[in-house]
């Protein structure tokens, strides 16, 4: 008999139980003896035959965010019943070209422009009711439909002033140590909610004690600005409780319990996406810590920031750039700071969608994406922005990090070694053609084709997805094998 770890790998079932393909084998007779093996497969076929007919959809950011994820999920949405918005806040910008027409979205779901899919911004979601409100009325009179095809859940965080007001502060007193924040308020309310005793969710505005609360917390974030501001700071608590009260008001036809619309939704076999915000090197615990965001935004964040268990989930989609790009403070192993580094810039148009800030540009780190691609249970690759590329003599790909003095190809766990680290490159045949008009494969230049198949080799997964411009048409599916 097998031996593992000390313990026997049998299992002894009673036939009572309830397994179906137990009381129907050969075997089920009481006392019978199943080998741990043929329960391992089992399981593994029953969970298959559970998830089968729900295929729900996570899009994933593998880089510091901004890798055109948006265009990703309007491509898909048109597969799936609902878009969710598991995490982030209005930090975060998606944008969707249609028809050559930009839109820009902060929190609403990327499937809003198609009226017959439910969108959900989830409990993992921190959001302004203002901001939230304007990004509505910014959609409608643009002819978008935002009526029953929205959901806002009563779990996500609210954020208030003193959330934005305590970001500046923090930030101000940090100087040149400061992460970088877009000053929305978003890592402040996080706090709150881990906090707890200080924390407002949406179904709290419509709660009998709002009033009080808001009174309590005012005078309590008066007291902490006052003392990280040393300037006399005051809260008009009746005119925030106004404010917010207008808010919920004007929010209440979309506010509802996402958690359990969602779980009734994978019960019923409904076809849903995840769509993330920023990228996976920003996860609060498994990216550039402290550089980062404040919440889980690599796909280990789809559960918690959605309710729906991760046993739904049967595909993972990792959207990269074919560079790389960073917003703010905190370590970049192959930023190029030069003339290729404004060129990447200027060709990508790389400014921030909510902020505008210009992004730090450089090659392609397939060291870090190889390690965000692990984290997150990424299935297959959609490579964006491959036509930025076009008219460079060469192209780069980051394979691997001198680490004092040794090389090595794992991604470090402290901001610090990071720093220190220096990319080893690979140099590859750049090209010059045109290629936005590609819609094939065998479209691509030789050189282009190489350099794609370089980086899904190092990063150990397939191609699937090949974008060469913003507009929807403008990509290529990838058919079969590249190899």
């Amino acid at each position: 008999m097998d031996q593992l770890g000390g313990l026997k790998t049998t299992f002894s079932w009673d036939k009572n139980r309830d397994h179906e393909w137990f009381l129907k084998s050969h075997e089920a007779r009481k006392g019978t003896v199943v080998p741990l093996e043929k329960v391992n497969q089992v399981k593994k076929k029953r969970q298959k035959e559970r998830t089968s007919g729900v295929p729900a959809t996570c899009v994933v950011g593998l880089q510091w965010g901004d890798e055109a994820k948006g265009k990703i999920v309007d491509l898909l949405t048109g597969e799936h019943d609902i878009v969710v918005r598991y995490q982030g806040g209005a930090n975060a910008g998606h944008t969707v070209v249609l028809g050559g027409e930009p839109f820009k979205l902060s929190l609403v779901p990327s499937g809003i422009f198609r009226p017959q899919v439910q969108c959900v911004i989830a409990n993992g979601v921190v959001l302004h009711p203002g901001a939230l409100l304007e990004e509505i009325e910014r959609l409608r009179a643009r002819g978008v439909q935002v009526e029953n095809n929205l959901l806002v859940s009563n779990r996500a965080h609210v954020i208030f002033p003193w959330h934005i007001e305590e970001d500046r502060l923090l930030e101000k007193a940090a100087g040149g140590e400061a992460i970088g924040t877009t000053l929305r308020g978003i890592g402040p309310c996080y706090r709150d909610k881990v906090g707890r005793t200080l924390a407002f969710r949406v179904g709290d505005l419509y709660r009998q004690n709002f009033r009080d609360r808001v009174r309590e917390a005012a005078q309590f974030k008066q007291r902490l600005l006052q003392c990280l501001s040393g300037e006399q700071i005051t809260l008009d608590a009746e005119a925030i409780y106004e404010e917010y009260r207008q808010y919920a008001e004007r929010l209440q036809r979309w506010v509802g319990d996402s958690t359990a619309y969602l779980l009734d939704a994978v019960e019923a076999e409904k076809r849903i996406l995840f769509e993330g915000a920023q990228g996976a090197l920003l996860d609060v615990d498994h990216g550039t810590f402290p550089y980062v965001t404040s919440s889980n935004s690599s796909g280990v964040g789809v559960s918690s920031g959605s309710g729906v268990p991760a046993r739904y989930l049967t595909k993972v989609i990792g959207i990269i750039k074919a560079y790389s790009t960073r917003v703010g403070g905190g370590p970049f192993p192959t930023e190029q700071a030069n003339e290729i580094g404004q060129y990447i810039r200027d060709r990508g148009n790389e400014y921030g969608t909510v902020t505008r800030r210009p992004r730090r540009c450089g090659w392609f780190d397939a060291v870090a994406v190889r390690y965000t691609a692990r984290l997150s249970g990424v299935d297959v690759l959609a490579v964006m922005l491959l036509d930025v590329l076009s008219g460079l003599d060469e192209v780069k790909i980051c394979v691997g990090y001198e680490l004092d003095g040794q090389r090595t190809t794992n991604f470090p766990a402290h901001v610090d070694e990071l720093w220190r680290v220096q990319p080893v490159y690979e140099t590859w045949a750049g090209w010059k053609e045109d290629i936005s008009q590609a819609r094939r494969w065998e479209d691509l230049p030789a050189a282009a084709q190489a350099y794609l198949r370089r980086i899904s080799q190092l990063i150990g997964r397939p191609l699937e997805i090949i974008s060469v411009g913003p507009d929807r048409e403008q990509t290529i599916f990838v058919q079969g094998p590249i190899f």
